[in-house]
C-alpha cells in the first residue's frame, strides 16, 4: 500500500496495543488512527488462534455507518493477505440484510465494526458470540457522545467479557468521555497527537457576508476556483437538500449528502464522488468524520460550525497525508462571536477575504458585536457595530 513510515499517533498507540495495554488516544481526523488500531489487532489475530471457535475476537463501535463501511474497507485492504474476516454492521438495513448479518455472525466472523444501534438489535436477540472477544475499540467517542449513544454504549458493555483489552479514540477529551473511560478501561495509557489544529497544508479563508449573499458568493467560487473535488458543509438536513438543489439548477454537478438516503443511495453518492463523476458533495456533519477521501481540493463551510472542533474536522477533509488544500468559510452577521471561538481554538486568526468585485460589501467583522433582528428588515440581521446595516446590505 505504499505506506513505509509510521505517523505519530500510530508510532505511540501501536507498541501500547501490542503490549496488551488498555489505551485512550486524543487524535484527530487525518492523522492515521484508523491503522493505529487496525494494523496490531491484524497482527494479534493473524499471529495465533482463539480458543473460542467462531467468536469475534475484536469488535469495533462506531457513530455512523460511513464509517463503519470506511473502516471495514481499510480493513479489507489492509488484511487482504491474512484469513481475517470482517463485517460491517449498521442501521437502515432491510430484513433480507439483517438475515445475512445474523447468519455471518453465527457462522464465524473476527473482526466487527458496528454502529450501537444496529449492533445492539443483533446482541438483544442472544446469537452474538462474543466469549472469545480480545479487543473493544470505540472510534470517534465523542461524536458518539454527541449523538445520544452513551446509553447504547452502556448497555453494549454488559454484553462483553470483562477480560478484554479496550482502545478508545476521539478527538475531544470532554467530561463525559473521561467518565466513560473510567468504566470501561483499566489502567489506560493516554497518547494525545496535534488536538484541534489545522493541518498547515490547509490554505484558510473567509468571506464575512451577509446571509442573502451567499448564494452568490458560492457560485462564484464554484466558477472561478479549479477545485476538482469539492465538499460543501451545511448545518442541517433541509440546507443541504435545498442547496444541492439549487447548485444542479444551476448547472454544476453536485449531489446532497444527508441521513433521509438509502443505504445504496449514499454508497452510490460517495462513489461517484471518489471517481470524480461528482464535481461538488453537500453534506451535513455526519460527513466530517466519516469518509476517507484523501485529495478533497476544497472545503467550503457554509455556515459556521456551531462547535470550534467541528470546524477542525471538517477543515480536515482536505490537505490530508501531507498535501495541499483549501478551505472557505462563510461567516455572516450572526455566528461572527462563534467564529472569534474558533479563532481561539486554533490560535491564530484567518484570513479575511474581498469580496468579488462588484458585491455590495458585507458586514465588518468583529467577534464582539451583538446582534438584533431589525423588525423593519424582514427577517434580515442588523449589526449593532459602529457602521449599521440596513436589510439592503449598504453601510449608512
Amino acid at each position: 500500500m505504499n505506506i513505509t513510515k509510521p505517523t505519530p499517533i500510530q508510532q505511540q498507540a501501536i507498541p501500547a496495543v501490542l503490549d496488551g495495554r488498555d489505551l485512550i488516544a486524543c487524535a484527530q481526523t487525518g492523522t492515521g488512527k484508523t491503522a493505529a488500531f487496525l494494523l496490531p489487532l491484524i497482527d494479534v489475530i493473524t499471529g495465533y488462534r482463539s480458543r473460542e471457535e467462531g467468536s469475534i475476537r475484536a469488535l469495533v463501535v462506531v457513530p455512523t455507518r460511513e464509517l463503519a463501511l470506511q473502516i471495514d474497507q481499510q480493513l479489507q485492504a489492509i488484511a487482504y493477505f491474512t484469513p481475517i474476516t470482517s463485517i460491517p454492521l449498521y442501521g437502515g438495513s432491510d430484513g433480507s440484510t439483517f438475515d445475512q448479518q445474523k447468519a455471518a455472525l453465527v457462522g464465524g466472523v473476527e473482526v466487527v465494526i458496528a454502529t450501537p444501534g444496529k449492533l445492539l438489535s443483533h446482541l438483544n436477540l442472544g446469537y452474538v458470540p462474543l466469549k472469545g472477544l480480545e479487543f473493544l475499540v470505540l472510534d470517534e467517542a465523542d461524536r458518539m457522545m454527541d449523538m445520544g449513544f452513551v446509553d447504547d454504549i452502556n448497555k453494549i458493555i454488559t454484553f462483553l467479557p470483562k477480560e478484554r483489552q479496550s482502545l478508545m479514540f476521539s478527538a475531544t477529551m470532554p467530561p463525559p468521555i473521561r467518565e466513560l473511560t473510567k468504566r470501561i478501561l483499566h489502567d489506560p495509557l493516554e497518547v494525545s497527537i496535534a488536538l484541534s489544529k489545522p493541518a498547515e497544508g490547509v490554505d484558510q479563508q473567509v468571506y464575512v457576508i451577509f446571509d442573502m449573499q451567499k448564494a452568490n458568493i458560492l457560485e462564484h467560487i464554484l466558477k472561478t476556483n479549479e477545485a476538482t473535488c469539492i465538499l460543501i458543509f451545511a448545518g442541517r438536513k433541509i440546507e443541504v437538500k435545498n442547496l444541492a438543489r439549487h447548485l444542479q439548477k444551476r448547472g454544476f454537478p453536485a449531489r446532497g449528502m444527508h441521513s433521509d438516503l438509502e443505504q445504496s443511495e449514499r454508497e452510490e453518492v460517495m462513489l461517484d464522488f471518489r471517481n470524480r463523476k461528482l464535481r461538488v458533495l453537500v453534506a451535513t456533519d455526519v460527513v466530517s468524520r466519516g469518509i476517507d477521501i484523501d485529495d478533497i481540493d476544497l472545503v467550503i463551510n457554509y455556515d459556521v460550525p456551531r462547535d470550534p472542533e467541528d470546524y477542525v474536522h471538517r477543515v480536515g477533509r482536505t490537505a490530508r497525508a501531507s498535501r495541499k488544500g483549501q478551505a472557505i468559510t462563510f461567516v455572516n452577521e450572526k455566528p461572527m462571536r462563534e467564529f472569534g471561538r474558533i479563532e481561539h481554538l486554533i490560535g491564530y486568526e484567518v484570513k479575511k477575504m474581498p469580496l468579488p468585485e462588484g458585491m455590495p460589501q458585507g458586514p465588518r467583522y468583529d467577534t464582539k458585536a451583538k446582534v438584533a433582528r431589525d423588525p423593519k428588515s424582514n427577517g434580515h440581521r442588523k449589526s449593532d457595530g459602529r457602521g449599521k446595516v440596513s436589510s439592503g446590505g449598504r453601510r449608512h
